[in-house]
């Protein structure tokens, strides 16, 4: 992947603390999570029951499915319990200023 990818995508203020919020991002659905000082990224779309996440519950580094109840790491996409099998794909972020970019391929 190159590194010339980042693709600007909300605004650090923007985020709800402890929360997930779902943006477009260069044409992709994505859920950005924060985790305390940490930011997350993910497919916003759930493997399983095509669900948003946005519209989940995040407990901790876990988003949990509003559809099935399913649930996934935030911090690599991976699934954590039933219904859900398949990984979501995660975003490198960095922060520049105040504005949160991911690496989109």
């Amino acid at each position: 992947m190159s590194q010339d990818n980042w693709v600007d995508a909300i605004a650090v203020d923007e985020l709800p603390s402890d929360d997930v919020k779902g943006v477009v991002v260069a044409g992709r659905d994505i859920a950005i999570y924060t985790v305390g000082d940490d930011i997350f990224a993910t497919d916003n779309v759930c493997t399983h029951g095509q669900a948003r996440l946005c519209d989940g519950f995040l407990d901790g580094h876990e988003i949990e499915c509003p559809l099935h109840q399913g649930k996934f790491d935030v911090r690599n996409g991976r699934p954590t319990c039933d219904p859900v099998t398949e990984s979501l794909r995660s975003y490198p972020v960095r922060i520049e200023g105040q504005r949160v970019f991911l690496q989109i391929d």
